[in-house]
């Protein structure tokens, strides 16, 4: 049989929304910092399960080790949200365009498309001794439509210079925050400093 006879592969699709003639250049995710609570929660179930064998020691050590299996048990539900969360909440750049879907419990998702033409500047900040001890940042997309702000991003450096480099090699040359939008992103802060200590006083 020749080859121009032969059914052309359909190309692999990353996600539901990849059009046909779209490829994945980057995939990225928050940094785990995001599941805090969950985990916080979620390690209560191990000592809920164990509280009845501890107030009662008569009850034996088979009601503790239930109790603990039940409480982790339990712990896992109460951290699978946080877990969701994070792992299906993904950002895509492709070499047509940067897409933010966020995923809220099990039933809600959102999803977010921006043109790469439309990325006017790219930006990130590394603020507190948590964010540089653990890796993550902010990195703020400004575009002609709005701004679109990351939190929590895990090594966002490497993120930022991977989206800079996707950007020029598709012919998009993003520029650093203009000297006159940071002093206005200053002042807006310092008016909102203000607010709190006149509703303090």
């Amino acid at each position: 049989m020749a080859d121009e006879d032969r059914p052309t592969e359909a190309p692999q699709k990353y996600f539901a929304d990849q059009l046909d003639d779209e490829e994945v250049l980057l995939v990225f995710r928050k940094h785990p910092i995001i599941m805090r609570k969950g985990l916080v929660f979620g390690m209560l179930g191990p000592l809920i399960g164990v509280i009845p064998a501890a107030i009662f020691p008569a009850l034996g050590f088979g009601w503790f080790f239930g109790g603990l299996a039940a409480g982790i048990i339990l712990g896992g539900l109460i951290f699978l949200p946080s877990w969701i969360h994070w792992f299906y909440s993904v950002f895509i750049v492709t070499d047509q365009r940067l897409i933010q879907i966020t995923q809220k419990g099990l039933f809600h998702r959102s999803f977010v498309d921006l043109s790469l033409s439309q990325i006017q500047s790219l930006n990130y900040e590394v603020a507190g001794l948590q964010a540089t001890l653990l890796g993550y940042g902010t990195i703020l997309v400004q575009t002609y439509m709005g701004d679109l702000v990351v939190h929590e991003v895990h090594h966002p450096a490497k993120i930022y210079k991977k989206l800079i480099t996707i950007l020029r090699d598709n012919g998009v040359n993003p520029a650093p925050m203009s000297p006159g939008r940071q002093d206005a992103a200053e002042e807006v802060e310092d008016i909102q400093d203000e607010e709190i200590e006149i509703e303090e006083a």
